[in-house]
């Protein structure tokens, strides 16, 4: 299955490095694509269960789905992640 979803905090290539890298190591996530303009991460998945496993990622590192609370917490998470990615790139 594939599925798209519309993600905050995502600001320039260091997030998405950090975020391919974190979805990456998840079982059962492949083939992860992000398009930094429409703010939104694609990936391949095996059921429902790996979306949420997902998501739930995504919002411990910084970049929530829409729909979900951003907190200042989580912003600051994504500013830390988004030097992270800068730095492993």
């Amino acid at each position: 299955m594939k599925t798209t979803l519309y993600i905050q905090n995502l600001k320039c290539a260091g997030c998405e490095s950090t975020i391919i890298n974190k979805l990456s190591e998840l079982k059962n996530i492949y083939n992860i694509t992000i398009k930094l303009q429409y703010a939104t991460v694609t990936f391949e998945h095996e059921t429902k269960e790996d979306i949420t496993t997902v998501k739930n990622t995504l919002s411990k590192i910084g970049y929530p789905p829409f729909g979900e609370k951003n907190t200042l917490a989580k912003k600051a998470k994504s500013f830390a992640s988004c030097a992270s990615g800068k730095i492993k790139k």
